[in-house]
């Protein structure tokens, strides 16, 4: 008994679905012709119709100077001024219409047009899926809509949505930009377009936008960009990113994960996970990871901070050479190395007008064996490369020469001038005191000479001092090596921060505990360089 009832609750479901499908089909009906007539034997079963035919199947109405008419498989053909109409938004036009009202689909040949309110497909053929409201095309065509023309060799478009999907060969038209790519999503009505294959979208001689995989609003000129996207602009600065928010019309970038941001005109690129750039205010700023690379010369140096800032200026001063002039500003646990240099501080500044490099905040600087404090360091570079370097306060200069021996110098102010890398000579003044161990003719150091005078001149070759001058009021005292006493090895505030020195690139990375010094922890010398206001331009901005 079981069996049997479950064949008849299965048998009438599939009549049900069997009288239920045939329900779906409805009958397409002439209205109106001017002539009627048969001809069996060339066109079987057809009614040839002429002269203002007009059909009508459920919603849509069709127009045709003239048509065969298939009632037996329930389809039109229609020729000549072919139209048909579906509710008061969407009309087809062409020169050959194929209806067939069993599967609801129309092919629409030669000179073919689908509007829909605002928007314009053209294209040579189409089939319209009435049953899930869709249109294509397959050898060509182009949709306009009140903003943007848009053209490939494969295209779909759905009215109830105005979604459209294009493929090979896409190319967007808009009357500021132009966007290739070989697959495009796009909405008629937001006029926003979804990226899913690489794109290229080009702004004449302004700004072009390459990207996989994201969103771009064509009428706002927003867009969030995935997929390692990058934007370059004419001047010669480029960003790159993870996810890039940019909103082009303000001049806002916000980019996060792997970033670049490159200045190829100054040779200079950041590099971070989080950073924006405000391009009307020629501010950028990158932060988590940040590193900045100098790439001019033939070595790289190389800038690591907790937030690093890039700005452009207008240039007005007699000693500019261009219209505009570029600072890099560091932030909090500031590291650089470069093969000629090495140092740490709590901030740094650097500009281009005078290619010069200053360090706050308990600064430290080495070159070679060479290391050089004070209570603020400036660097002069020449050709891209380091010139000289001068310090104000609390100068404190050391070379190691052996273990657990240095040659020191301490003074208010310090010169060290370079040469191909190396420091070749080094002036203090203001209360100048040295300790340097002299060397007879063997190499063997002698003993221990400190000395005192307002001014000192230290020259070097191969890195290891040649001669002192000193001027004429100077106090000195040589101790022989086996009796110097422990007190007397180092010059009041001597310290070394060899921990801190950075080795290579990955080690700007590492943040080992700033070196207490005597004098820093006596007199908190440690002057941090005032903030701008562009360093209140770390935003949360949010774009569309």
């Amino acid at each position: 008994m079981q069996t049997a009832a479950r064949i008849i609750c299965t048998t009438l479901l599939a009549l049900f679905f069997l009288t239920d499908g045939r329900a779906q089909t409805t009958m397409v009906y002439l209205e109106h012709s001017e002539t009627l007539s048969f001809e069996e034997e060339r066109i079987p079963d057809a009614q040839i119709l002429r002269g203002n035919v007009r059909f009508r199947h459920e919603d849509m109405l069709m127009f045709c100077d003239s048509a065969y008419f298939y009632e037996r498989t329930n389809s039109v053909t229609a020729f000549s001024n072919v139209r048909f109409e579906q509710g008061d938004t969407l009309h087809g036009y062409g020169d050959i219409l194929y209806y067939d009202g069993n599967t609801k689909l129309a092919r629409l040949c030669r000179n073919v047009r689908l509007i829909h309110r605002t928007t314009v497909l053209t294209t040579d053929s189409l089939n319209y899926d009435r049953q899930i409201e869709k249109a294509y095309y397959f050898t060509g065509g182009i949709i306009r809509d009140s903003l943007n023309s848009l053209a490939s060799v494969w295209g779909e478009y759905n009215p109830p949505t105005n979604q459209a999907v294009f493929r090979r060969q896409v190319h967007l038209d808009n009357p500021s930009f132009i966007l290739d790519s070989e697959t495009l999503n796009y909405n008629t009505q937001t006029h926003i377009a979804q990226l899913t294959s690489p794109t290229t979208i080009v702004y004449e001689d302004e700004t072009t936008i390459r990207s996989s995989n994201g969103t771009y609003n064509t009428s706002t000129d927003e867009s969030l960009l995935y997929d390692r996207s990058t934007i370059v602009h004419k001047d010669g600065q480029s960003m790159t990113g993870d996810t890039i928010h940019y909103d082009k019309q303000q001049g806002f970038g916000q980019l996060t994960g792997h970033l670049i941001l490159c200045d190829s005109t100054q040779s200079v690129t950041l590099y971070g996970n989080y950073g924006e750039m405000h391009e009307n205010e020629r501010h950028c700023f990158v932060t988590d990871s940040a590193l900045a690379e100098e790439w001019s010369g033939e070595d790289h140096s190389w800038l690591h901070a907790d937030t690093l800032f890039y700005d452009e200026h207008p240039c007005t001063g007699e000693e500019c050479t261009d219209t505009t002039y570029r600072t890099i500003r560091a932030r909090h646990y500031v590291r650089a190395w470069s093969k000629e240099y090495q140092m740490v501080c709590d901030s740094m500044t650097y500009s281009t007008i005078d290619s010069t490099l200053v360090l706050y905040g308990t600064p430290v600087f080495w070159n070679g064996d060479n290391q050089f404090s004070a209570d603020s360091i400036t660097v002069y570079f020449k050709d891209n490369r380091m010139d000289h370097a001068s310090g104000k306060g609390h100068i404190l200069g050391s070379q190691l020469i052996a273990e657990g021996r240095y040659n020191q110098i301490i003074g208010q102010e310090m010169t060290a001038y370079v040469r191909e890398g190396d420091v070749r000579q080094v002036d203090v003044s203001g209360e100048a005191q040295t300790a340097f161990y002299p060397r007879d003719d063997k190499g063997g150091m002698t003993g221990l000479n400190k000395t005192g005078s307002n001014m000192v001149q230290i020259y070097l070759e191969n890195r290891e001092i040649h001669h002192i001058l000193f001027t004429t009021a100077t106090t000195g005292t040589l101790f022989p090596l086996d009796q110097i006493a422990p007190d007397d090895t180092f010059l009041p505030g001597f310290f070394r921060a060899d921990d801190e020195r950075p080795v290579s690139v990955a080690d700007l990375f590492r943040h080992p505990e700033r070196t207490t010094t005597p004098v820093s922890a006596a007199t908190n010398r440690s002057t941090p360089e005032p903030e701008t206001e562009s360093d209140s331009k770390i935003t949360t901005k949010k774009l569309k």
